[in-house]
């Protein structure tokens, strides 16, 4: 069964408020397994938002419109749908007098517009009210149905929850085997969109394929994410949420085995809280040292719940006295592969760190000490590490003793896109990223 969404408004058309309504019920269809192929917005105009309406119906089984219910001149929802099923409007005497009981009970007076929110096209159901005053509706098309609900969210969520869904769901059944539809986000850092298209397009063809088969599906789309990567959302249709879940741990399974380290974690994992986890399953604390990005690396860290228990602290030496003072860097340029791998060995020392993690570089938009904008070097000193061969960005590495402890230090030199913001945000989370990889790669996760 396909159902549109249409969300009535010119203000959602203006950009004066954001259409959640949509997005909300595109989650709950998906996960009741309805497919949800389109969602339109319109203005409040009576021939286009009947065009709309005609629109959804041609192509969809079923269309849910939110919004245009209020008592005032431009909530004109009910006059297409009434245009729409080619019928007149009825006042229904109980919705007048449940609504002017409503206003009673807070102490006022009905307004005589509020009237027109006790108006149904001939042949339609209404979906009582127990939130606000207008009702919604459901409206008989044939073999579909048009689903009229209010904009207001809270009075759309609990309308649809308590009367449409269910509707859907019997709806559904009667047309076929009920299916869950479940989605994945895959997280993934250091490739580019179309390169991880790229390596991933023999899945994309597998899935093109076998579409439909054995009553199961799985679809798969990139989402450019800025600081947050390039995001791989697989979705998966199945008979049950066990089979449409198995379906996703396989897909996960071979996207990892495609595209390796890139993959940095799923659906609410982040960069930062990965690190973390890492950190604690490896008993180690960490030290920072900021320079570009001025703390926020250390705000980021700090923002994952529990983050006392691994991390120890963040030097933010935005000055090179500051660097050589507190982190014991030599006097000399600071946007170097020397300074970061100092800062690295000094933020662990200062802040009584197992690992230190550095970032010292050009946020912009001028050039500093003769390297351009966006020129970053991340220093990493961690114990028992060392540099992993072929990765992009320059690596350079080597061994210092501290403590009778051997620790490997290296340095990623980094070619960062951007204004200065996006230079400071992707420094952030390449520095993670390369500590993340190192953590991995130190607990066995290859």
């Amino acid at each position: 069964m396909r159902i549109e969404v249409v969300a009535v408004g010119t203000e959602l058309l203006l950009g004066q408020i954001v259409d959640t309504n949509s997005a909300w019920l595109g989650g709950q269809l998906a996960a009741a397994g309805i497919d949800s192929h389109f969602h339109q917005a319109v203005g409040d105009n009576l021939g286009r938002i009947v065009l709309a309406l005609r629109t959804a119906l041609a192509r969809s089984d079923g269309v849910i419109v939110c919004g245009g219910l209020g008592p005032t001149h431009d909530d004109i929802t009910r006059e297409a749908v009434a245009a729409v099923m080619n019928v007149e409007l009825v006042r229904d005497e109980s919705q007048v007098e449940r609504i002017r009981a409503m206003f009673e009970t807070r102490g006022r007076s009905m307004p005589e517009n509020n009237l027109r929110q006790a108006e149904v096209p001939l042949g339609a159901t209404l979906i009582p009210q127990v939130l606000g005053t207008a009702p919604g509706l459901v409206c008989p098309l044939g073999n579909k149905v048009l689903y009229v609900l209010p904009g207001v969210p809270y009075e759309m969520t609990e309308m649809f929850t308590r009367a449409v869904l269910p509707d859907l769901v019997d709806r559904a059944a009667s047309q076929g085997s009920p299916a869950v539809i479940a989605s994945r986000v895959i997280r993934t850092w250091g490739m580019s969109e179309s390169g991880l298209a790229e390596a991933l397009a023999p899945r994309v063809a597998a899935h093109e394929t076998e579409a439909g088969h054995a009553g199961s599906s799985v679809t798969m789309a990139f989402l450019a994410s800025g600081m947050e990567g390039i995001k791989v959302r697989v979705t998966a249709k199945a008979p049950t949420l066990q089979a449409a879940g198995d379906l996703l741990d396989a897909e996960e399974a071979e996207v990892r085995a495609l595209v390796g380290h890139a993959v940095f974690g799923v659906d609410e994992e982040t960069m930062e809280s990965v690190v973390g986890d890492l950190l604690v399953r490896m008993g180690l604390g960490l030290g920072v040292a900021e320079s570009l990005t001025g703390g926020l690396v250390a705000s980021r860290l700090v923002g994952v719940p529990g983050a006392s228990r691994w991390l120890r602290g963040s030097v933010v030496a935005y000055d090179a006295t500051v660097k050589q003072k507190l982190l014991a860097v030599p006097p000399g340029p600071v946007v170097t592969a020397e300074a970061a791998r100092a800062m690295a060995l000094g933020a662990r020392l200062a802040l009584g760190a197992d690992v230190g993690l550095s970032l010292t570089g050009v946020a912009g938009p001028d050039p500093d000490e003769g390297q351009p904008p966006g020129t970053v070097f991340v220093g990493l000193a961690m114990p028992g590490a060392s540099a992993v061969p072929g990765e992009a960005g320059g690596v350079s590495s080597g061994g210092v003793s501290s403590g009778g402890v051997d620790l490997g230090v290296e340095v990623l030199e980094l070619r960062l896109p951007g204004d200065r913001e996006r230079v400071r945000q992707y420094a952030a989370t390449s520095a993670l990223d390369l500590l993340r990889r190192r953590l991995q790669a130190r607990a066995g996760g290859g």
